[in-house]
């Protein structure tokens, strides 16, 4: 992993770093895959999970996916579409990349996302996963190899409603992610929503919006807040007081991203996952184990759609025999060849995936270790509500 990490190092130029699998360049019959992720600013640390667990797996299958010689080019968006519209154009036009992988943010997905399907290039995302795309802006080219976005903050409607809380205040950010967040929420909530709170993307202060939350005395906070707003969100709300009155639940906001940064404060949180580093499958465990010992530190489920991401095209291109043959691998990707660290795991009929999701908790793992746990089982199986609008 040394090796890897050495050869992006050296080869990050103007936000874009190119790793080639081994020592040498692809060869001209290899897979070149664009890899695109926010890698700058307060969310960065979202990217690097992603990134690092994509490179884990092409690392461990010796820089071959599927056995075909295999070149990564990482490029960082820095979370402005526009820049990220500009950088995948280069990439297909430029860089005559096979596929394309990743990104983190919503807004980003759906600034390159029409681009990346009219080109007809191969696109396995992530982690984004927004609601235009899951239904009638559905393509054969794009595969999610981490969840459709309401899917988790289901979770914590169905948890919210089983707990009995009649009243609660949603919050986040004014966005697609946001608000395909709070759809997701009360897709499963029986109870009232008092109060629907939207704020910034990038928000670091929420002094505000806390003396709104004080004032309506909910039963319950809902939030999606992930990153460096999550980390704030968290450290503000132990301070102020309301953890102690008013249950905190979230997605994406407190989890092995935001815990080195809120520790303690954010332990006993709970919120909505398809992942946690506990779930016992044998491919989780040997993924969490290689991966604190190639970066040192422990894994988000960023990391784990990543490295995920990295295995299915690993198992569609060796299914396939290689890439020439696009309808074939599209084919070949359907089938979802692959061992998931999440165990079962197979594509609904929009290429989004059809999983399990869980009720998770931050728990102290170890001295200044920080993750989280699955509680229990919410949904088994379950596809995203957009599938049926999907044609292709």
């Amino acid at each position: 992993m040394k090796r890897i990490l050495s050869a992006l190092a050296v080869s990050t130029i103007a936000g874009t770093a190119t790793l080639f699998a081994g020592v040498l360049p692809a060869a001209a019959e290899g897979l070149k895959i664009g890899f695109l992720a926010t890698l700058s600013g307060p969310p960065a640390v979202l990217g690097q999970h992603m990134r690092d667990g994509f490179l884990l797996a092409v690392e461990q299958a010796d820089g071959k996916l599927g056995g075909v010689e295999t070149e990564v080019i990482v490029v960082d968006d820095e979370l402005k579409p526009d820049a990220a519209l500009t950088k995948v154009q280069g990439l297909i036009e430029r860089d005559k990349v096979d596929m394309l992988a990743g990104v983190v943010f919503s807004n980003v997905m759906m600034a390159v996302y029409k681009p990346i399907i009219q080109s007809e290039t191969i696109f396995v995302g992530a982690n984004a996963g927004p609601s235009p795309i899951a239904g009638k802006g559905c393509s054969p080219y794009f595969f999610s190899a981490a969840y459709q976005n309401d899917q988790n903050h289901e979770v914590m409607g169905r948890y919210a409603a089983n707990q009995g809380y009649e009243k609660v205040v949603v919050m986040a950010p004014n966005y697609q992610a946001g608000k395909d967040a709070i759809a997701g929420f009360k897709r499963h909530y029986t109870g009232t929503i008092v109060e629907e709170i939207y704020t910034k993307l990038g928000q670091l202060d929420f002094s505000a919006e806390l003396a709104r939350i004080s004032e309506e005395k909910p039963n319950a906070l809902f939030t999606f807040m992930p990153g460096g707003m999550g980390v704030n969100l968290v450290k503000q709300y132990d301070q102020s007081g309301l953890k102690e009155s008013i249950p905190f639940l979230s997605t994406f906001t407190v989890d092995e991203t935001t815990l080195p940064a809120t520790k303690d404060m954010g332990v006993g949180l709970y919120s909505g996952a398809e992942w946690a580093a506990d779930l016992d499958t044998a491919a989780n465990k040997k993924f969490v184990a290689d991966f604190e010992a190639a970066y040192g530190y422990a894994p988000s489920l960023y990391a784990a759609q990543g490295y995920d991401a990295a295995r299915l095209i690993g198992g569609a291109v060796e299914m396939n025999g290689g890439i020439e043959d696009k309808a074939a691998l599209i084919k070949a990707l359907e089938a979802a060849p692959f061992e998931s660290v999440r165990g079962d795991f197979s594509f609904n009929t929009n290429h989004f995936p059809i999983q399990d999701f869980y009720l998770v908790k931050a728990v102290k793992s170890g001295e200044g270790k920080y993750t989280t746990s699955i509680v229990e089982k919410v949904f088994d199986d379950f596809g995203d509500a957009y599938a049926g609008s999907c044609k292709m």
